[in-house]
């Protein structure tokens, strides 16, 4: 399911300022400075993308998209799936699961369960399954620091849109009715600098190491689960050491559902 907690955190971190500058006889219209924006933005973006690789945006993109409309990956349906393969292994054996596997859309799952069925070692199978882990930890923190970085450059570019307009003003000093707008419009740039910053680009690096560290640990769920059917674990025995990845209240509403599937089917 998707998750809107970053959209919706920071419509309400907008609202709380634009709600407080009026509180205090601001207009908001004032931020409005199509410049600065474009200085900030622009900027911002240009110098964090001159440390990565133009093959690279497409990567940044996708790390956008996960932060903002992510998909968040589930530890219990994972474990669902998991002990549903594992009652297929315990009553037909392993190689029953070949046909599970033409619909498993996770390709992750997939590749672990076909390795599974094609008996190769276990030792073998987790190497395999850490390595595209390991490697997707590396993808993701490329992402996240693309815009780690944006949050430390939006400020520093903001103060340089501010410097520009100073000195825009000390060259216009005969036209004193033109110098406060000038100097609030030189500002503008600073705020925005501050403002994406820590209302757009920190939270949504955090959000990406967020979302990491469940993908992670749902793949190394999986990698458990793929072994003990491997191995011949019970379903039974399978679920309980799943549920190790989950918190406690997580395990209390997995069991729960469990319990009222079973009076449900009695």
């Amino acid at each position: 399911m998707m998750d809107f907690a970053t959209p919706v955190g920071i419509g309400v971190a907008l609202v709380a300022i634009l709600v407080s500058m009026i509180m205090d006889g601001g207009n908001p219209a004032a931020l409005i400075a199509p410049s600065s924006m474009l200085l900030v933005l622009g900027g911002t973006f240009g110098v964090s993308l001159a440390g990565y690789r133009l093959k690279d945006i497409s990567m940044i993109v996708g790390a956008m998209k996960s932060a903002i409309l992510a998909k968040v990956a589930s530890p219990d349906e994972s474990i669902k799936e998991m002990v549903k393969y594992a009652e297929i292994a315990r009553k037909e054996g392993v190689l029953a699961l070949e046909a599970a596997t033409k619909s498993i859309q996770d390709p992750f799952l997939k590749k672990g369960i076909q390795l599974a069925v094609d008996g190769v070692d276990s030792e073998r199978i987790r190497e395999l399954l850490e390595g595209e882990i390991d490697s997707m930890k590396a993808r993701h923190k490329a992402g996240a620091k693309f815009f780690k970085d944006m949050g430390g450059f939006a400020p520093t570019v903001g103060i340089l849109g501010t410097i520009m307009g100073l000195i825009h003003v000390l060259g216009n000093l005969s036209s004193p009715n033109s110098l406060g707008p000038a100097i609030s419009g030189a500002f503008t740039a600073t705020l925005w600098g501050v403002l994406t910053a820590n209302v757009f680009w920190l939270p949504i690096e955090n959000k990406l190491h967020r979302v990491s560290d469940i993908e992670v640990r749902t793949r190394y769920l999986i990698v458990d689960g793929i072994l003990a059917i491997q191995a011949g674990a019970s379903p039974r025995l399978l679920e309980q050491q799943l549920l190790t990845y989950l918190a406690p209240k997580e395990r209390a509403v997995v069991e729960a559902a469990r319990e009222s599937s079973k009076k449900k089917a009695a």
